[in-house]
């Protein structure tokens, strides 16, 4: 994992607002240690909102309507299905502590969740943060193929529809990469993020 990271001895809800404000996000080393620590990547990834792409494929799944989406139906049954072990991810950097904070701010208007139902069931979602004009994506999860997916799609159209102009994406992943994920170096997030964090806050 490029980048700093450093040991935080407490945390609330205010705090972690002022974190993401100036580039950093909290982690832990998995979902048992209590502890927290803040990470500062080299490398940021970020999801240009301008340049999304979605596949052929998945525009043709899409057009089937699969699932219905929600937005912030159950934003707890979201992170926590996140932080759930499975055989893919066999352990998860969501701890105790973390799903409370998120669950605050949601409660705060500031965490919201993308989620993909199907007979009335949570089968796919994804959980981030809004702040000024940045959405910062924390963590996705999938029991469907391609829920996960089409949660991110209706993500960007809600943020473009809503003229947020940051994506934060945290680090890239090949998956994200498909979409248009870029990796931006430190110094130029950092402008990015500024520009962001001078912008009211926008409603998710």
């Amino acid at each position: 994992m490029a980048g700093s990271r450093r040991k935080s001895p407490g945390i609330t809800p205010e705090i972690l607002l002022r974190a993401y404000s100036i580039g950093l996000f909290p982690m832990a080393e998995s979902a048992d240690d209590p502890e927290i620590f803040w990470v500062e990547p080299e490398l940021r990834g970020v999801l240009p909102l301008d340049n999304f792409h979605v596949s052929k494929s998945l525009a043709k799944t899409i057009r089937r309507q699969p699932f219905d989406i929600r937005f912030d139906h159950d934003f707890d049954a979201v992170i926590a299905a996140c932080a759930e072990a499975t055989s893919d991810r066999p352990s998860t950097w969501i701890n105790h502590t973390i799903r409370s904070l998120y669950s605050t701010l949601h409660r705060m208007g500031h965490a919201h969740s993308v989620e993909a139902w199907h007979d009335d069931q949570l089968v796919g979602g994804l959980y981030g943060v809004s702040l000024g004009s940045a959405f910062f994506g924390e963590s996705m999860f999938s029991r469907r193929t391609d829920a996960s997916k089409i949660c991110l799609v209706h993500l960007v159209a809600r943020l473009r529809d809503r003229d947020f102009t940051l994506l934060d994406t945290q680090f890239t992943t090949e998956h994200l990469k498909t979409f248009g994920a870029i990796d931006v170096p430190k110094d130029d997030y950092a402008v990015m993020l500024a520009a962001a964090m001078d912008s009211p806050h926008l409603k998710f």
